[in-house]
């Protein structure tokens, strides 16, 4: 199988001094000569439909516009083909099984040295995931799926827009207000939020809000987290 070619990169991460070092670490470690930054996810989509797409992006968890991993499903959504490696503080084991379950192809841990980011993307550009050191896969068989693997799994059958969409619900907006923000009829939205309990496979807008609520951090992390 030929390698992949991860010689562009779009870095999602508010904060500037990180963004400037990671920029320099892929540049000398990864192999990547050309990097774009962006703090928001709105930007970054806004970003995915234009051409040529990245040959990877790099996704920090904890943006001032997304919560939990609503932002990581949104983005494969949108990002199709491309990998997503996850460069996160929060490396806890069950934010990484969790990351990797709503698409990720790489997890890294913001503390890590060079040597681990060349390591990361050498795997991706061969085609392969990467498990940050000293995690430890859930259990494939014998075990109870969770109310958030379901949640995840859930999430992860929506469109890019039908994401969007249920991001607003989950901000308290109406229909109306939703198809003002999002410039399409009021009669479109109807539509999308039909499909999104559908493939929720729930019967109320409240409830979709609570599957969203399952994939957020809340639900991951331990209570001292």
């Amino acid at each position: 199988m030929s390698e992949r070619s991860l010689s562009t990169a779009l870095i999602i991460d508010d904060h500037p001094l990180f963004c400037d070092a990671l920029s320099i670490t892929l540049r000398a470690v990864a192999g990547v000569a050309q990097v774009e930054t962006v703090d928001r996810l709105e930007t970054a989509l806004a970003r995915l439909d234009l051409s040529p797409l990245p040959d990877v992006i790099v996704l920090d968890l904890n943006l001032p516009d997304v919560t939990g991993l609503d932002g990581l499903i949104r983005l494969k959504a949108a990002a199709g083909a491309v990998p997503v490696v996850v460069v996160s503080s929060l490396a806890d084991n069950r934010v990484v099984a969790a990351a990797f379950q709503a698409g990720a192809a790489g997890f890294v841990p913001k503390h890590s040295r060079r040597e681990v980011f060349r390591t990361a993307f050498d795997a991706i550009r061969a085609g392969q995931s990467y498990f940050p050191e000293g995690f430890v896969p859930p259990t494939a068989e014998g075990g109870p799926v969770t109310s958030r693997e379901q949640a995840i799994a859930r999430l992860a059958l929506l469109t890019r827009q039908q994401a969007k969409i249920l991001q607003l619900i989950c901000e308290g907006r109406l229909n109306k207000q939703i198809a003002y923000d999002l410039s399409i009829a009021e009669t479109t939205v109807k539509a999308h939020v039909t499909a999104i309990m559908r493939k929720l496979g729930v019967q109320s807008r409240t409830q979709a809000v609570l599957i969203a609520g399952e994939a957020s951090f809340s639900a991951i992390m331990p209570e001292n987290g």
